[in-house]
Order: C-alpha cells, then sequence, then structure tokens
C-alpha cells in the first residue's frame, strides 16, 4: 500500500519551552520528570471497594489515553481491593491516601505504582515517615506529597494567615526534608489551589527550590467549562515556561473528560503529537453555511481516528481556502457548495449537503493509506458522493 505524505510530523512539534530538569521517577513503567514526556492522570470515581466498578472505570480512562490512574482508600475495605485493582489495571495504580497512615503501608504492599499522602491531614504524619520511607525504599514505590490550599497544615495556616503560595511550598519542601533525612528522594511534588494564579505562583517558587518532579492541577476547578479554562491557562502558563511533568485536570465531570482535557492542553502546547484536529471558524455575518453545525458533525464523525489529522471547515471565502489550503483535509464553504482540499489542492467541489461525508469518506481514505486501521464503526462511514462543477 503507497502511503501519502501529508506533511505530518512524525514526532511531537518542537515544545514551547525547554523542560526544566527535574529528578526521574519510575511510576509503575511511565517516566515521570527527567526530561520524560508529561503523562496525563485521572482519578476514578467509583468507591475503590467495588472491584469490577472500579476496574470498569480504569478501563475507560485508559481508552481515553489516561496514563496513571490514582484511587481513593478512605476506609480498610478500599485498602482490601487494592491488591486486585493494581494487579489487573493496565496503567499505573497511585493510591490516595488521606487520614489514615496505616493505609499508606497497605497500598505500598498492595502493590500500587505510588501513593499520594496529603500532610495537612494525616493524623501524626511526620512521627510516621521513617516507617514510610523505610518501606517505600525496600519496595521501590515513589510518594507524591500533595499540599492542597483546602487541607495545609494549620501550622502554616496560623503563620500565613492563608494558604498562600509560599505556605503551600514551605509545607511540601519541609515534608521532602523528613523525607530525606531518611535517605528517601523517590518524590513527586503537588502544590495545588483553586486560584490559578496562586497556583502559578506556587509551582514556580517550588521550581526554583527542588529539583523533584512537579504534578500540576488546580483543585476544586469547578464545572467542566469553567475548569477547563482554570486548568488550561495554569497548565499553559507552567507548561510553556518548562515546568511541570505530570498533570490532572481536576473537572465535576465524569473522569474520561479530565482526560481529554488534558490530552487536548498538551497537544496544542506541542508536547504530545496532535491526534485529529479540527480548524474551524468563529462564524461571522460573511458565513453561508452553519459553520457551528459542520464542524460538530465532522468531528463527531471522525471520533476514532487513529492518525493524527488537521481538518479545516471554514465557512467563508475570506479565510475559507487559505485555512483549507494549509490543513491536511478542509472544505472552503459557500454559495451552496463547498471546495475540498487535500493537502493544499482542491480535488473536488460537493453540494453544501455531502460536505460533512466528504470530508469524512476523504478523512478515512488518507488515514487507510497512511496504514491505519480503522475502527469498524468507522469503515462503515464511507459512501458515494455526487460531485458538482
Amino acid at each position: 500500500m503507497t502511503s501519502v505524505n501529508l506533511g505530518i510530523p512524525q514526532a511531537p512539534p518542537p515544545a514551547v519551552a525547554t523542560r526544566k530538569p527535574t529528578r526521574t521517577l519510575d511510576v509503575g513503567g511511565v517516566l515521570v520528570g527527567g526530561g520524560a514526556p508529561v503523562s496525563v492522570q485521572s482519578m476514578t470515581t467509583t468507591v475503590t471497594a467495588d472491584v469490577n466498578a472500579t476496574l470498569q472505570q480504569i478501563a475507560e480512562l485508559t481508552a481515553a489515553g489516561c496514563q496513571i490512574v490514582r484511587v481513593a482508600v478512605p476506609s480498610q475495605d478500599d485498602a482490601e481491593a487494592l491488591p486486585i485493582i493494581a494487579k489487573k489495571s493496565k496503567i499505573p495504580v497511585i493510591a490516595d491516601i488521606h487520614f489514615q497512615p496505616k493505609y499508606v503501608f497497605a497500598a505500598i504492599d498492595a502493590g500500587c505504582a505510588a501513593v499520594r499522602v496529603n500532610p495537612g491531614n494525616i493524623k501524626k504524619f511526620d512521627d510516621k515517615i521513617a516507617e514510610i520511607a523505610k518501606a517505600a525504599s525496600q519496595a521501590g514505590t515513589p510518594i507524591r506529597i500533595g499540599v492542597n490550599a483546602g487541607s495545609l497544615d494549620p501550622r502554616l495556616l496560623t503563620k500565613y494567615g492563608k494558604p498562600t503560595a509560599e505556605a503551600l511550598v514551605e509545607s511540601a519542601l519541609w515534608e521532602c526534608s523528613l523525607f530525606e533525612e531518611h535517605g528517601f528522594r523517590d518524590i513527586k511534588i503537588s502544590v495545588k489551589h483553586h486560584d490559578p494564579v496562586v497556583m502559578i505562583r506556587a509551582y514556580r517558587l517550588l521550581s526554583q527550590q527542588c529539583d523533584y518532579p512537579l504534578h500540576l492541577g488546580v483543585t476544586e476547578a469547578g464545572p467542566a467549562f469553567q475548569g477547563t479554562v482554570k486548568s488550561a491557562v495554569a497548565f499553559g502558563a507552567l507548561l510553556s515556561e518548562g515546568i511541570g511533568d505530570t498533570i490532572r485536570v481536576s473537572l465535576s465531570a465524569p473522569p474520561v473528560e479530565e482526560v481529554k482535557v488534558g490530552t487536548a492542553i498538551l497537544e496544542s502546547l506541542g508536547l504530545r503529537e496532535r491526534g485529529l484536529e479540527i480548524v474551524s471558524c468563529p462564524s461571522c455575518g460573511r458565513a453561508q453555511v452553519d459553520v457551528y453545525k459542520l464542524a460538530e458533525e465532522v468531528t463527531a464523525g471522525l471520533d476514532g481516528l487513529p492518525v493524527p489529522l488537521r481538518v479545516a471547515v471554514m465557512g467563508c471565502v475570506v479565510n475559507g481556502p487559505g485555512e483549507a489550503r494549509e490543513a491536511d483535509l478542509g472544505v472552503a464553504s459557500g454559495n451552496g457548495k463547498g471546495q475540498i482540499f487535500v493537502k493544499g489542492e482542491v480535488i473536488k467541489t460537493v453540494p453544501e449537503s455531502q460536505i460533512v461525508e466528504t470530508l469524512i469518506t476523504e478523512a478515512l481514505r488518507i488515514a487507510e493509506e497512511m496504514g491505519a486501521e480503522l475502527p469498524e464503526e468507522l469503515r462503515e462511514l464511507s459512501g458515494p458522493v455526487v460531485e458538482v462543477h
């Protein structure tokens, strides 16, 4: 089969900034820090003790592109479910521990890829660090020190008056120093705040003061729209400065949506190879077609396309031909029809009613010529197209 050169890069495009050097951690086979690609994480919403439901959600997250998953362990039943979940999950499982230090040891014994601890709300956590460091070191289990604005150590709240960036950083580095006293440095850090401005400042300060890998997150970011905006702003600012080694977008939405947003952020910054990218105009008074509808239908029709492809869906003659010509595949619409472009060349003109069908058919043809194995649901979408001149 002859391949078609679409000019699509074989590797991720140049990133916006050189990554700041950090230590490397092996989190269940996924490297974090040390120049490794920025990974996308999420967290299950199931009761961890419900093993089947939790594994089903992990499978859904894995299919969406999640690389590391965190599960909550607030009870003994949850702790007892960890060995099965850690063994059967196809991606590394991190145990999320609050309040009870005994669950840290249970997670390590269960074979979890890492353990996240929140020092601000674990009883007598500092007194347990020597034991935790020993157990984690013997098992080769990394620890994430996860400091949150909503559960900051009361001592630091008293000192700073509120969870400032400086307070978050001091908390994280203090805990790191306690682990370091016992020779344990397999650590990554997060300092999360609901305010992106405070969060950005905290990570900048942290990056200046340590070389531990950093897990980026805006905590309690909010519903899907608000949380996406907050996370994109905060992650974009930090990643564009080379700060950040792994990310979790926190949304009041199904966790698969977190993975989709996180992946899109990395793709937009050139930190991950782009998949399907729809370039479409915002529409205006010049538009002679319903661009919103066209873009949504093309996006839905090509969901699951296994190759990187930039598709331009344009609604007028001002920017339409230029954008369509620059894309791998595109349409410039107007006067009841659309000019279809493939890599800069007009290959046909079709009625407006057949624009979506044509773009999907051409995209699938291109994907097959690139050697892609198409999912069954995509192979069924192609159909005859009527050409007009």
